[in-house]
């Protein structure tokens, strides 16, 4: 079986690539996907539907474009990794782990330890909380080999 892990939240560090790259390094059986993690892409996703004076109505059209490739991704992965990050305020991640939640979909979620308390929720219908990547890939060696 090659698993489908879905790569979800923070992209303002190389944190995709490292599990990418860890994946790859122990051979493992796992087909990445992500959202899009271009911020300024992600933006302006509904921009070829017309220009929005009001940036609420910009906003909106490009958080439906962007949800076409997220949801769908998110209903074909056996497993999301779902990494908060300190920057910024990931809401979309919390989205997501929100919608893996409901969906009975696995997730894993990936952050520091100063923000346990902030997601006590979400932390508890993940499957793990993982500080590091190399926990990360570790849980997927474990659970990839048969």
């Amino acid at each position: 079986m090659i698993w489908k892990v879905y790569l979800s939240g923070e992209i303002h560090s190389d944190w995709r690539q490292q599990l990418i790259d860890g994946a790859k390094a122990d051979d493992l059986p796992i087909t990445f996907t992500s959202a899009v993690t271009d911020h300024e892409a992600s933006d302006a996703a509904g921009d070829l539907l017309g220009a929005e004076e009001n940036s609420f109505w910009r906003d909106h059209k490009s958080s439906k474009v962007n949800a076409i490739r997220t949801k769908t991704h998110l209903e074909n992965c056996d497993i999301a990794i779902i990494r908060f990050g300190e920057k910024f305020k990931q809401w979309n991640a919390a989205f997501d782990a929100g919608y893996c939640a409901a969906k009975g979909k696995p997730y894993i979620t990936l952050h520091d330890e100063e923000i346990v308390h902030a997601l006590k929720e979400v932390d508890a219908a993940a499957m793990a909380w993982a500080k590091t990547t190399d926990q990360v890939i570790q849980i997927l060696k474990y659970v990839t080999r048969t």
